[in-house]
């Protein structure tokens, strides 16, 4: 079971796993344009899901992910929180990743729902990785159950070198 600060969390919805379709999203980047999976389509892609991006691990990880892969011309690296476009836009900015793709489940909590990440507690989502393929199958997934924890981030990128 999942932790966040030091208690137990319920997750809505099913974690995806290895092999499966990854669900359909549609959510809101920086400009509320709305974007979906199939917007990248062709283009293996790492969703690094984190809680909050104004957070400590949560800048680490996006930080970590887009520094290391963004070079990629074959692979997108996208972030989704529940924070609102607007705090996504200004921590690019500060940050100076302004070409980073962050997106934003704060409308509906579609995505956290349909990926068993939401925090029925919290109404944030839990720390998570997957890596998709091509096509979008889910070809490695990491599911921290203490969410102040960074993920792995070379087993993450082993395996989207594996590809």
């Amino acid at each position: 079971m999942p932790q966040f600060l030091g208690q137990e969390v319920h997750l809505i919805g099913n974690r995806p796993q290895i092999g499966d379709l990854a669900p359909d999203f549609t959510l809101l980047n920086k400009d509320l344009e709305k974007v979906s999976l199939a917007d990248f389509d062709g283009k293996k892609k790492v969703l690094s899901i984190v809680p909050s991006i104004d957070t400590g691990v949560c800048s680490v990880q996006t930080r970590q992910f887009n520094g290391n892969l963004a070079n990629r011309e074959d692979t997108t690296i996208i972030t989704i929180s529940i924070d609102t476009p607007f705090a996504q836009a200004r921590w690019c900015g500060v940050e100076g990743l302004d070409q980073a793709v962050m997106l934003s489940d704060y409308f509906d909590n579609s995505f956290g729902k349909s990926y068993g990440l939401l925090m029925e507690e919290w109404h944030i989502l839990s720390r998570a990785v997957l890596i998709l393929d091509e096509s979008n199958t889910v070809r490695y997934v990491e599911y921290l159950e203490d969410v102040h924890q960074e993920p792995d981030y070379q087993a993450a990128i082993q395996a989207l070198d594996s590809l």
